[in-house]
C-alpha cells in the first residue's frame, strides 16, 4: 500500500461515474468529499502523485478564471498531466462524437456549458467521468469550496445558515442541494418571478428532512439573513443571458447586499460572492473589502475541493 491510499480508499464505494450535478454524490459522499477537500488542502505534499499519468480533457464554452486555474492547476499538483483545452461544444462535430474522442485519450472531461443538456450528453457517451464545471442549472463544483469554506469557519454545517439573495438559479441550486446533504440551513432570497426551479426546491427540501437541514425560499432579503452565518450573493446577470437589463436592475435593487443587510445577520457572519462581481450592483465595496468577507478564501478552495473531487472520481 503506497503512501496514496488514503486517496484511493476515499475514493471507494462512489455511487455516481459522472458529476452532472450534485444529485450525483449522496449525503455520505459529500460529507467525505469536504473531509477530503480539507486534508488535500492540510497536506498538498501527500497528494502530490496520486493522479499521475492521468489526463483531463477541459471543455470552455464561457470565459472562465478561476474554473480554469484550479482545475489546470489541481491536476498539475496532484502530478497528472497536462489538461487539454478545447472550446466551443458540439459547433463542429456533434456532442456525442466529440465524448466518444475524448473519452479514448483522457481520464475525465470538465465541461463548462451554457445548458445542461450539453453536460447530460457528454455523460451518456462517455465512458470517463464528465464534471459539471457550470452549466446553466447547476454548479457543483463552486457549491462544494462553498460549503468547505463554511465548515472552516465554524467547525459544523447542523446549525449553520447559508442565505443567498439573488437570482435562483445555478449557484443558488447547487447551494440547496449540497447543502440539504450536508444538513445545513439554506434559504434563498429571490426577486418574485427569479425564484429556483420548483423541482430543485423539492428535491432539496426532502433530502434536508433526512439530513436534519432546512431549506427555505422566500422574498424578502431582511428575512432571508436574519442571524445567517453566510450571506451569499452573484451576479445579476448570467453570462450569455439575454434579458432586459432596465428591469432586472429595478427588480434586484432592493436585493442588493450592503452593510445594512450584513448588520441584520449573525455577529460573527461572513460574505460570500463565487466571483466575478459586479461592485455596486449585487453588493458593495465596502462589503466586499470588509473584514467579514471570505470571498478569496472562497475562491481559493475551488482549487481544494476540486482536488478531491477528482481524487474522488479518479483515485
Amino acid at each position: 500500500m503506497n503512501k496514496h491510499s488514503v486517496a484511493a480508499g476515499t475514493a471507494r464505494g462512489v455511487a455516481a461515474r459522472h458529476l452532472r450535478s450534485d444529485l450525483d454524490l449522496t449525503p455520505d459522499e459529500a460529507w467525505r468529499l469536504i473531509d477530503l477537500a480539507l486534508d488535500v488542502k492540510a497536506r498538498p505534499a501527500h497528494y502530490a502523485e496520486a493522479l499521475r499519468g492521468s489526463y483531463i480533457s477541459l471543455l470552455f464554452e464561457k470565459p472562465s478564471l478561476r474554473t480554469r486555474f484550479t482545475f489546470e492547476l489541481a491536476i498539475q499538483q496532484l502530478g497528472g498531466g497536462s489538461a487539454a483545452s478545447i472550446g466551443p461544444i458540439g459547433e463542429r462535430e456533434p456532442t456525442r462524437d466529440m465524448a466518444r474522442n475524448l473519452d479514448r485519450w483522457t481520464q475525465a472531461i470538465v465541461a463548462r456549458t451554457f445548458t445542461q443538456e450539453t453536460v447530460d450528453e457528454l455523460a451518456r457517451y462517455s465512458r470517463v467521468p464528465v464534471i459539471n464545471a457550470l452549466s446553466n442549472r447547476y454548479h457543483p463544483c463552486q457549491a462544494m469550496a462553498d460549503f468547505q469554506t463554511v465548515r472552516e469557519r465554524f467547525g459544523a454545517f447542523h446549525g449553520t445558515r447559508l442565505a443567498f439573495v439573488g437570482d435562483g438559479f445555478n449557484v443558488a441550486h447547487s447551494l440547496m442541494l449540497t447543502g440539504a446533504q450536508l444538513g445545513a440551513g439554506v434559504v434563498v432570497a429571490t426577486p418574485k418571478g427569479y425564484e429556483p426551479r420548483p423541482e430543485i426546491v423539492a428535491a432539496a427540501q426532502d433530502i434536508a428532512r433526512r439530513q436534519g437541514g432546512e431549506i427555505q425560499v422566500t422574498n424578502n432579503p431582511e428575512e432571508a439573513v436574519r442571524g445567517a452565518h453566510a450571506v451569499y450573493t452573484d451576479v445579476w446577470f448570467s453570462m450569455g443571458e439575454d434579458c432586459d437589463v432596465p428591469k432586472r436592475l429595478e427588480d434586484f435593487g432592493p436585493f442588493q447586499v450592503n452593510e445594512a443587510l450584513m448588520a441584520k445577520a449573525h455577529s460573527d457572519a461572513i460574505f460570500l460572492h463565487c466571483l466575478p462581481a459586479k461592485r455596486g450592483e449585487e453588493t458593495t465595496d465596502t462589503v466586499m473589502e470588509s473584514t467579514q468577507s471570505a470571498i478569496y478564501d472562497q475562491a481559493e478552495n475551488r482549487l481544494h475541493a476540486q482536488k478531491a473531487l477528482l481524487l474522488m472520481l479518479l483515485g
